[in-house]
């Protein structure tokens, strides 16, 4: 049975992008099967795996939605469906999937748009986890892939404006939870570009246990804070392939372990 998850915060700069990456790698190196899919009209996660002109992907995750809303059949799998590695697969993304924001406005079920689409790709094709990279917003592409999803995962950096936008986004989600997906749920909060020699660092954990850690799980794991990161996205890797033995491919191996 295929377990989706949303990573989800919509404060940019807190290794959403570095977290599906490396989480999806690590996963797919347990022998899962993974896909992952870029929901970011920045399309950050379908630069990492080597496409610097997103233009240059004919059928993006765009393209599906676009069908979606004019209910056209998905294309063949093949056409959208691109193997990065053994047991890891990803849909690409490029700016049209901005415009496709805008048209959900007036779509019939705007909020399932991309949960039809899921639903259809699980027809076709076994996977383990489908894993979604969302944008930094709280807008209607996050939406749907709040109602898509069976639960969420939020990656949050150890500053204090970090910790504080938690509150909006757990509300936003109680909220699909009501209307929308009454399934869904959140599997974790986990600290990135974390630093155990910064006070910050250890204040803002304290923090988010106090004001969290008795409704929500905070994964023991904390992504260090490190360049290697940048290296590994510039060589189109994620870090566990660029450096497997670094501090981070560590960590991102003890998350996988914890979500699985």
């Amino acid at each position: 049975m295929t377990k989706t998850i949303a990573i989800v915060n919509q404060k940019g700069g807190v290794g959403k992008t570095t977290t599906a990456l490396n989480m999806g790698y690590a996963l797919s190196k347990k022998g899962k099967r993974v896909l992952l899919i870029d929901f970011d009209p920045q399309s950050s996660l379908t630069v990492c795996f080597g496409f610097d002109n997103t233009d240059q992907i004919e059928t993006s995750i765009a393209t599906l939605m676009a069908n979606a809303i004019e209910e056209k059949d998905l294309p063949d799998p093949d056409k959208f469906i691109i193997n990065a590695s053994e047991n890891l697969d990803f849909i690409g993304c490029n700016l049209e999937l901005s415009a496709i924001e805008v048209s959900l406005v007036n779509a019939i079920s705007r909020e399932q748009i991309l949960k039809s689409i899921l639903a259809e790709i699980k027809r076709i094709r076994e996977y383990d986890y489908i894993i979604i990279d969302c944008s930094p917003s709280l807008g209607m592409l996050t939406i749907n892939a709040l109602s898509a999803c069976d639960s969420v995962i939020i990656p949050v950096t150890p500053q204090f404006l970090s910790a504080k936008g938690l509150e909006l986004l757990l509300k936003n989600i109680i909220r699909v939870k009501k209307f929308i997906n009454p399934n869904i749920k959140v599997d974790g909060i986990l600290l990135t570009m974390y630093s155990d020699r910064t006070k910050l660092s250890k204040e803002v954990e304290s923090l988010i246990t106090e004001a969290y850690g008795s409704q929500i799980k905070i994964y023991n794991t904390k992504i260090p804070t490190s360049v290697k990161v940048g290296e590994a996205n510039m060589n189109s890797k994620a870090v566990l392939e660029f450096d497997p033995k670094h501090k981070v491919s560590d960590a991102y191996r003890n998350f996988a372990n914890e979500v699985c």
